[in-house]
């Protein structure tokens, strides 16, 4: 067993390398690596896909699979090799000493058992504890975790929690056997910004509780810079910067780690006069990665003869040794360089309305009992007298959490649904009661989509030039084979894919160039308006870059009219010519993006704000958590739907917000809010993001 007594690192990863074996060649995914955890510390792990970041958290775990063998290096846990211990030990430490948080809830949880027994079983296995003793504990770790009802909570199933109460319930079974490591892989990329701060606060909490030394992995700069101490920043399969987390983000030693900050939307980044640097070229295929520097392609300080010869060894920053940086050039390199600044583009103005909402209601019916179709009718208000109006050229963000409405609202354009009342004008034509079927082909190339998912969008037994050409197909474009064959080719100019990419399978290409597939297909049928739901939420940060300035020169050269739905504020905040915050079916806010992002703001604008994470250790945040999850749609609360999680609710006079809806009030120049705070309240709401002076 571990000796109790060591006072070292917790974890202490030296020169370590993971290879996976097929039956044609190695496959080397994490070489040279070294890191280490001290007690109580909590160290991030950051980088894009594929640079091994899990692959390093699974060979902690010693969970390789039958393909994947340590070859090189050795993985210390209090002193003792991992590798050296017998399977009755690994089994004694995984779980009990060391414990991982996977990226998604249901893959940890059994969707046959009752909560209680998942959570009591931890205990009893590993410790031996009697079933009373268990359950005391599992119902101390549920309100830990802050979930309300932890009675409820240990006799419900999975399925019937949120995924912000099932990711809870995953930490709490985590911290069940008080571990001495944690490793967190992405634990909140599946959930909402709001649900995501109130999850990272609950770590840091616990981790100081319980003493706990934590591995965060992440590709959110922002959530590394609010959970941990120090930073590793991985590329390719190498760590290639290490050090404090103010050290890293203010004096960054590595041409990799400041390209990923220049492709992050940080506040004061504007998308016409400094536009995001996307990252040039592709991540290298672990069996392709270059000579010398595995960033050297796409390094713009890659130096021929230097730079691509022999093994790069990570070489002190500073005399303390605490940074370090695997780059040859980094002490001739101007890091306070100002950024050359791109072409700035030219703004432009918003024309005529292209659409326009009035008093937009979507209801459902559905059974109480929705199993077995028994029981009462129920009604649920997916959309509440939605009004708006987007012009040309214009993007306008739709952002809150899931649930509130912005999906429904985009299938009642596409025509996936039809309105249950109020109307939708396409260029003063009425189209909210035509089903997409009914829909002649104008309408329908007149707004696409591009969804969430490149993944789940392409046909997998399709060329991705077929698919292009079918889209033009249908939308009447060209007279001929050929002709659509030109335009075809012409859209993959336009989002900057190779001609080749035309006779290419969708597996052979990354998740961005899927995407940019995806654009292209949208606009085939030069579509006048281009609905955009997480566009870039499955991509890396410096993908999504190139993504989003895609999609705006696009807009640029065709007029395009952009709804951009998202929960990321950041993307939203540098994107978005005007915003629109929606929760639980209401327009609780809309106004241009610097009225929404500056107060006066709606109390669940002031949340959302305060819950992202910002990669800038010079921005100051107002704290703000939403205590509770978001009422069911089926049973809205009474008056204001944001009443039951408002923290300035004290401040109106009576029961006002629980028995009256609020009306939307104008607070000038077309900026409106949907609250019961008298005038003289909202005028003393403070700024929620301040960027101090340096």
């Amino acid at each position: 067993m571990a000796n109790p007594d060591y006072e070292g690192p917790i974890l202490e990863i030296d020169r370590l390398s993971i290879s996976f074996f097929t039956r044609l060649q190695e496959i080397p995914a994490v070489m040279d690596f070294s890191v280490s955890v001290q007690p109580g510390e909590a160290v991030g792990l950051v980088g894009e896909s594929g640079c091994g970041k899990s692959t390093v958290a699974l060979g902690v775990m010693q969970d390789l699979g039958v393909n994947g063998r340590i070859v090189g290096g050795t993985i210390k846990f209090k002193g003792r090799d991992l590798s050296q211990m017998s399977q009755a030990e690994l089994r004694h430490i995984r779980g009990n000493e060391i414990a991982m948080i996977y990226q998604e809830p249901m893959a940890s949880l059994n969707p046959a058992m009752r909560i209680g027994k998942q959570l009591m079983e931890v205990p009893m296995i590993h410790e031996g504890i009697s079933k009373d003793e268990a359950r005391k504990r599992a119902l101390q770790v549920i309100s830990d975790v802050k979930l309300p009802d932890p009675e409820r909570i240990l006799r419900a199933f999975p399925h019937q929690l949120s995924g912000g109460q099932q990711q809870r319930i995953v930490i709490a079974m985590a911290l069940m056997s008080k571990p001495a490591l944690l490793i967190l892989d992405e634990p909140t990329t599946a959930l909402d910004v709001t649900v995501e701060a109130s999850i990272v606060e609950l770590v840091k909490d616990l981790g100081k509780k319980y003493g706990t030394s934590m591995l965060f992995i992440s590709h959110n700069l922002g959530l590394v810079l609010e959970t941990c101490d120090r930073i590793c920043v991985m590329y390719s399969g190498e760590a290639v910067e290490r050090g404090a987390i103010e050290t890293v983000f203010n004096k960054m030693r590595h041409p990799y780690t400041q390209a990923l900050f220049r492709s992050i939307p940080l506040p004061g980044a504007d998308k016409n006069a400094r536009p995001l640097v996307a990252i040039p070229g592709n991540f290298p295929l672990p069996h392709e990665r270059p000579p010398g520097c595995n960033f050297g392609p796409r390094c713009d300080y890659f130096q021929e003869g230097l730079c691509d010869q022999g093994h790069i060894f990570m070489d002190p920053v500073d005399e303390a040794g605490a940074h370090e940086s695997r780059c040859l050039r980094f002490k001739e390199i101007d890091w306070d360089a100002p950024l050359q600044a791109n072409v700035a583009k030219e703004t432009a103005e918003p024309g005529e309305v292209v659409l326009s909402m009035d008093n937009l209601r979507k209801y459902y019916e559905v059974a109480a009992n929705a199993l077995f179709g028994g029981g009462e009718k129920k009604v649920v208000k997916a959309n509440e007298t939605l009004s708006f109006e987007a012009r040309e050229s214009e993007t306008l963000a739709i952002v809150g959490e899931s649930g509130c409405g912005k999906s429904t609202f985009a299938k009642v354009l596409m025509g996936l649904e039809t309105a249950t009342g109020g109307k939708i004008f396409l260029d003063n034509r009425e189209i909210q009661d035509i089903a997409i079927q009914d829909r002649d082909t104008k309408t329908v190339s007149n707004i696409q989509m591009v969804f969430q998912n490149p993944f789940d969008t392409l046909n997998p037994s399709m060329t991705v030039g077929r698919q292009i050409m079918r889209a033009l197909e249908i939308f009447g474009v060209g007279k001929s084979e050929a002709e659509r064959r030109e335009r075809m080719l012409a859209l993959l100019d336009l989002v900057k894919l190779p001609r080749a990419f035309a006779d290419r399978m969708p597996r052979q290409l990354s998740g961005g160039q899927k995407q940019r597939v995806g654009i292209a297909r949208a606009f085939a049928g030069d579509a006048r308006i281009v609905v955009a739901d997480e566009p870039v939420s499955a991509l890396d940060v410096s993908v999504q870059a190139a993504v989003t300035d895609l999609l705006m020169e696009i807009q640029r050269e065709h007029k395009t009219t952009l709804l951009f739905i998202s929960h990321d504020l950041s993307i939203v905040r540098y994107l978005s010519d005007r915003v629109m915050v929606m929760y639980l079916g209401h327009v609780v806010e809309l106004g241009t993006t610097d009225q929404v992002f500056s107060p006066p703001y709606h109390p669940y604008t002031e949340a959302l704000l305060s819950a992202v994470p910002i990669a800038d250790t010079h921005v100051e945040k107002k704290h703000i958590v939403l205590e509770g999850d978001i009422p069911s749609a089926m049973n809205p609360p009474s008056g204001c739907p944001f009443q039951t999680r408002c923290g300035w609710k004290d401040k109106v006079p009576g029961n006002l917000c629980e028995t009256d809806v609020p009306p939307l009030r104008d607070m000038g120049d077309g900026h409106q809010i949907k609250c019961h705070l008298a005038d003289a309240m909202l005028e003393r709401m403070e700024p929620v993001i301040k960027v101090a002076a340096e």
